[in-house]
């Protein structure tokens, strides 16, 4: 299950999000920062997909998880400082947690829900 998080944490910090559509359910739900993104296929062409085009680089630090599992269900707590480079201005310094709801599936584990929110670090 760690793996799935994992996989998709790697694929940001790539800048190269082909393929991650097979960690989350077709019926996954992501939210951002309080917004409803959608489905993640949504997400990935609406948001990531165009957000991604003007970085010239994402780095995590300070990466924490916590998982609880429920059944077949896993709720996981995640905790992580980013910085981005754009292509153009200056970078930026973030904060941030995420919460996911993954289901065990017959072809491993899935995302069916992320909630994610980021703030500028204390001073």
């Amino acid at each position: 299950m760690r793996d799935v998080l994992a996989t998709y944490k790697a694929a940001i910090e790539r800048l190269d999000m082909r393929g991650t559509e097979r960690l989350f359910t077709p019926d996954s739900r992501i939210f951002e920062s309080g917004g409803d993104e959608g489905s993640y296929t949504h997400y990935l062409e609406h948001h990531l997909g165009p957000e991604f085009a003007e970085f010239k680089t994402f780095r995590f630090n300070d990466y924490k998880i916590e998982v609880r599992f429920e059944g077949p269900v896993a709720i996981t707590i995640e905790t992580y400082g980013y910085r981005i480079v754009p292509k153009a201005g200056a970078p930026a310094d973030r904060i941030g947690v995420q919460t996911s709801v993954l289901r065990q599936t017959e072809a491993g584990w899935k995302v069916i829900n992320m909630h994610s929110s980021s703030r500028k670090p204390p001073k």
